[in-house]
């Protein structure tokens, strides 16, 4: 497999707005033919009969059931407030805006 290039590299940071030193470009076309020889690899592996998977391990949904459950009035709520207005906490104001 023929590995990625300078020039490559160089056209990829321009489109992506980056710019590279000399050495830099060096640097990532080796990191980048490591990568795309990797992914390859992996490619080899995987065979018809294995399904796409997002996630190793199958995962199940932790959280409790939404149950409808006895809660406090508005009134109950807001009897504690040091201030309240239309049934809602009222509370300084703080970023200058109406």
């Amino acid at each position: 497999m023929p590995g990625i290039t300078r020039e490559e590299v160089a056209h990829l940071a321009r489109l992506a707005r980056l710019e590279l030193k000399d050495e830099e470009l060096e640097h990532f076309a080796g990191q980048l033919d490591d990568i795309i020889g990797a992914v390859a690899r992996v490619s080899e592996v995987a065979d018809q009969d294995v399904p796409p998977t997002s996630h190793p391990l199958p995962l199940t949904n932790v959280m409790r059931a939404d149950e409808v459950r006895p809660s406090l009035t508005p009134e109950q709520a807001l009897n504690g407030a040091p201030a309240q207005e239309q049934q809602r906490f009222k509370v300084p104001q703080i970023l200058g805006e109406d």
